[in-house]
């Protein structure tokens, strides 16, 4: 992650821009009768039938999409319009630079490597709506989705709706998002604003053991800011961070603040037993408290997991639903990579595909 502010910028304001004109598009279409309430209203009730549907944006739906649409399943996709207070294409929207994925040699911007994915997932023919999902119907066949202006009759469905790191928020934590606090030090640890400075890791479980053992690869030293005590980690997860001399525990702490100039340069920790505040110097901030999966408008009609992530069959991508399958950080709270994403984005079209060909499902059925 290397921060590029206006470059950032000037692409959020042109993928907004896209959806705006998309949407404008799609207004002027619907008004095109002689009596405009009443085609808004038609539109209210317009209802699609297809044999696949995909909902999502990022590199799981994408994917997805291309595989489908390449095997002649006409997909729908729906985007979202900030589904989850994040723009379509997902969490990598709030990525500046993306430096792990395959065939980008010298990184990406993340909404630019969103925008291609999506323009491939056009070329191939995927109908994609720029609308959000807010209710489902999976006990019947076919399948129901329910977005802003459109009711979907779907013979399979692909849940891919993906996963928000959870954010602390405090004076400057909004700032120097992306400009020295992340969410994924996987993602950015190896950043060379990172590289042999000293960095932070809020957080007291597994995942903040394993993200401040990572960091020591790349940092000068870690901190481990926790809130209580002791961890909620697992003991050998605790043992792995405690016992590597580069990393220090304050404990009973909580960032009061971030401050830096262009980017983030340190941190103000207040001690939440004695009150006292310490300025620690870090270039690097990563949250580690988790995620939370968007499985809300699924309203129960999934097998979740105790955290809210879809349940799939090992091996698979089938849901507890036969024909609804999901894919990327949606049913995945392990990996989390925008390349395992695409991954079991195919693994879902090709489950589908191969679901849709058991049940004779008719080519020919989007419109």
């Amino acid at each position: 992650m290397v921060s590029r502010c206006c470059p950032l910028l000037f692409s959020a304001l042109k993928r907004t821009a896209r959806n705006l004109v998309g949407a404008a598009l799609l207004t002027t279409a619907a008004s095109s009768s002689s009596k405009p309430s009443s085609s808004a209203m038609d539109a209210d009730l317009q209802t699609l039938t297809t044999r696949l549907c995909i909902v999502g944006s990022g590199p799981a739906a994408h994917t997805a999409a291309i595989y489908a649409a390449r095997a002649e399943l006409k997909p729908i996709l729906f985007e979202g319009w900030m589904a989850n207070d994040i723009a379509p294409g997902g969490q990598l929207t709030t990525t500046s630079d993306v430096e792990n994925f395959p065939g980008f040699p010298d990184g990406i911007g993340g909404l630019d490597l969103t925008d291609k994915f999506r323009a491939q997932s056009l070329r191939f023919g995927t109908q994609i709506f720029t609308e959000t999902v807010s209710k489902v119907d999976f006990s019947s066949f076919p399948f129901k989705l329910f977005a802003d202006s459109k009711t979907v009759l779907a013979d399979s469905v692909i849940i891919a709706t993906g996963a928000v790191a959870r954010r602390l928020t405090f004076p400057g934590s909004d700032t120097f998002w992306n400009r020295g606090i992340s969410a994924c030090a996987v993602c950015d640890g190896a950043a060379p604003i990172f590289r042999d400075k000293p960095l932070a890791v809020i957080g007291g479980g597994d995942s903040a053991m394993e993200e401040a053992t990572f960091l020591t690869k790349y940092g000068s030293k870690v901190y481990i800011i926790h809130r209580r005590n002791e961890f909620r980690a697992s003991k050998i997860m605790q043992h792995r961070a405690v016992s590597n001399p580069k990393i220090e525990v304050l404990w009973n702490s909580v960032v009061a603040e971030a401050y830096g100039e262009r980017s983030l340069e340190g941190l103000k920790v207040k001690d939440v037993k004695s009150g006292s505040v310490l300025d620690l110097k870090v270039s690097g901030l990563f949250f580690a408290i988790g995620h939370e999966p968007a499985t809300k408008f699924l309203d129960g009609q999934l097998e979740l997991d105790s955290d809210g992530y879809v349940v799939t069959k090992p091996g698979t991508t089938q849901t507890s639903v036969k024909g609804v399958f999901a894919a990327g950080d949606v049913q995945d709270k392990k990996y989390r990579q925008a390349i395992t994403a695409a991954g079991s984005g195919c693994m879902a079209a090709l489950d589908a595909e191969h679901f849709l060909q058991e049940i004779g499902s008719q080519e020919g059925k989007s419109e």
